[in-house]
């Protein structure tokens, strides 16, 4: 298994815990913790309007999503936070953020590739030949 599938399983494992080894409640307890993970990615503001989309979607009252959140959501962000806070450094200090920020940054010189001459185009040496029977066939 690969380095980012070890991560993934390891901020799961709180929810595997709590499976019967049941392959349903295993991909129950992955579903849950990808869920989880996508909403830790989220800004803040964002986060909360994707809860109460979820908080619609699943078939729970009130009180038993409050207890979801509770006891599931909000310390698997939490875990996230703690188990990978690199991701959330670049995502709060990003250039994204404010279009102030942008102008703040060093600018950098791209340099323009040169205009390309279509190879069925007039030769711009004035041969009178196509590009590509001409100084195209040089540049091969």
């Amino acid at each position: 298994m690969g380095a980012i599938a070890e991560a993934l399983v390891v901020y799961a494992q709180p929810l595997i815990d709590q499976t019967d080894g049941s392959v349903e409640q295993m991909n129950k307890a992955f579903a849950i913790s990808t869920a989880c993970y996508n909403l830790a990615l989220m800004p803040e503001d964002r986060r909360e309007e994707a809860i109460n989309e979820l908080r619609s979607t699943l078939v729970m009252d009130d009180e038993e999503f409050d207890a979801f959140r509770s006891s599931i959501l909000d310390p698997m962000i939490r875990r996230h936070q703690e188990m990978f806070p690199r991701m959330h450094e670049r995502l709060s200090s990003g250039p994204w953020q404010s279009a102030g920020s942008l102008r703040e940054q060093p600018r950098v010189a791209v340099a323009e590739a040169p205009p390309r001459t279509d190879r069925y185009a007039p030769c711009p040496c004035g041969s009178g030949e196509k590009y590509k029977f001409c100084c195209g066939k040089k540049s091969r």
